[in-house]
């Protein structure tokens, strides 16, 4: 195998979350990115739908980061919240 070396700069909190996640699928930070390059080469593109949020969901998290949006302790409340 002719290996090859790549660096990654992230935030430590977006690599904290993630090495959990990986660490509930016993796979390695290293492991989940070859799959993801793997994955990419495979389908030619981005392995997921990338899309630009709309005015709605651009209002709602301005409004989650301003502390004014509308938060739930569980998505029971949330359901609740929907039916009225």
């Amino acid at each position: 195998m002719d290996a090859t070396t790549i660096q990654v700069r992230l935030d430590k909190k977006t690599k904290s979350q993630a090495q959990k996640v990986f660490k509930v699928l016993d796979i390695s930070m290293s492991e989940a990115i070859k799959l993801f390059l793997r994955q990419v080469a495979l389908q030619r593109g981005i392995p997921f739908e990338l899309k630009l949020p709309n005015e709605a969901t651009l209002h709602a998290v301005g409004q989650l980061d301003s502390g004014k949006g509308v938060t739930f302790n569980s998505a029971d409340e949330l359901f609740e919240d929907l039916e009225n």
